[in-house]
């Protein structure tokens, strides 16, 4: 009939290839022969994995779905180990994870960014000069190096530039460990003995020495080092990614220079409990008390009133607290 098309058969439907007559199954393979590998770098879907003394190329296996891996991961892994160039093997198994260190892009992104897993320290980075220190900055990273259960160190570069007194005033009461490490290599040899035997993690904006550190400590690892703009005070982006090197019987990692550390995955008790140096004020606060400048009965106002409390600390709690409501 005129203006109905042709009719359909059993011909036009489509039916999709099973791909063999094996029976599908949910039983994911046991990997049982699966060798332990350590992940030292990841780049464009490819994990570099040492496996005994052997540097290895390898891609995610496809029944690990979208899960992600990262530096400092355990990975169960097969196929070719031999390390030989252009051999690929596959990782089969990410293991249980002892802590994972997270950021977020800003303080209201739900998205979390994993940054590496299994660290035991995290040594926040910071120039005294050139450019200038970030306490916000230094605030954040501890925080999150305590919702993380790492211990934090605090590692002041470029004391040749400017005297580390000031900062170092400001944390003193939270007993944080400290290096100071000057540009003719001074003070590195005190940063290294902090690192031995731990997986340690270096964070830090651009620009603060973190690859001139590397290199000092690893001088095999050549890692670029760049420079900082006169003008704007933002360095250029010499590590584009994490990786891994190996200290003495243990590891840093070095990660690319980051110009926010966002905390939108961290608890607002949890930020509370990364300033432990307000923890007697917090403590007299009302039940629920949001610890904010406008909250009524907040124990912090009374002991700024009696100069009990550095101003700075308690300014930078409450930013941060704010700051996951609205834009900084």
């Amino acid at each position: 009939m005129k203006g109905r098309g042709r009719r359909l058969d059993e011909d036009d439907v489509r039916v999709r290839a099973r791909g063999g007559s094996r029976p599908r199954t949910r039983r994911r393979p046991a990997h049982e022969d699966a060798e332990q590998g350590f992940v030292t770098g990841v780049d464009r879907g490819r994990y570099r994995c040492l496996v005994d003394d052997r540097a290895v190329v390898a891609m995610k296996a496809r029944e690990l779905g979208r899960g992600s891996i990262v530096v400092g991961d355990r990975v169960a892994l097969v196929g070719d180990l031999s390390g030989r160039p252009d051999t690929l093997a596959r990782v089969v198994r990410v293991e249980e994870r002892t802590s994972v260190l997270r950021r977020t892009a800003d303080d209201t992104d739900p998205v979390e960014r994993v940054i590496v897993a299994n660290a035991d320290q995290l040594a926040v980075v910071v120039s005294l000069a050139d450019p200038e220190p970030q306490p916000r900055l230094i605030d954040r990273c501890l925080v999150a190096a305590y919702d993380a259960g790492l211990d934090p160190l605090l590692c002041l570069t470029k004391s040749d530039l400017a005297a580390p007194d000031e900062l170092l005033a400001t944390y003193a009461t939270l007993d944080v460990p400290y290096v100071v490490t000057c540009s003719d290599g001074d003070g590195v040899a005190a940063l290294r003995e902090h690192l031995l035997g731990r997986l340690s993690v270096l964070v830090g904006s651009s620009g603060v020495g973190k690859s001139t550190l590397v290199n000092m400590l690893v001088p095999e690892a050549e890692r670029t080092v760049g420079h900082v703009n006169p003008v704007t005070g933002r360095g250029r982006h010499t590590s584009t990614s994490a990786v891994a090197l190996p200290i003495e019987g243990g590891w840093i990692i070095d990660t690319p220079g980051v110009r926010s550390f966002g905390l939108a995955h961290i608890e607002p008790d949890d930020v509370v409990a990364g300033f432990p140096d307000l923890d007697e004020a917090v403590a007299e606060c009302p039940p629920g008390c949001p610890h904010t400048g406008d909250a009524p009965g907040c124990a912090l106002d009374a002991w700024l009133d009696e100069g009990r409390l550095d101003p700075n600390r308690v300014a930078s709690m409450r930013r941060l607290l704010s700051s996951r409501e609205s834009d900084e």
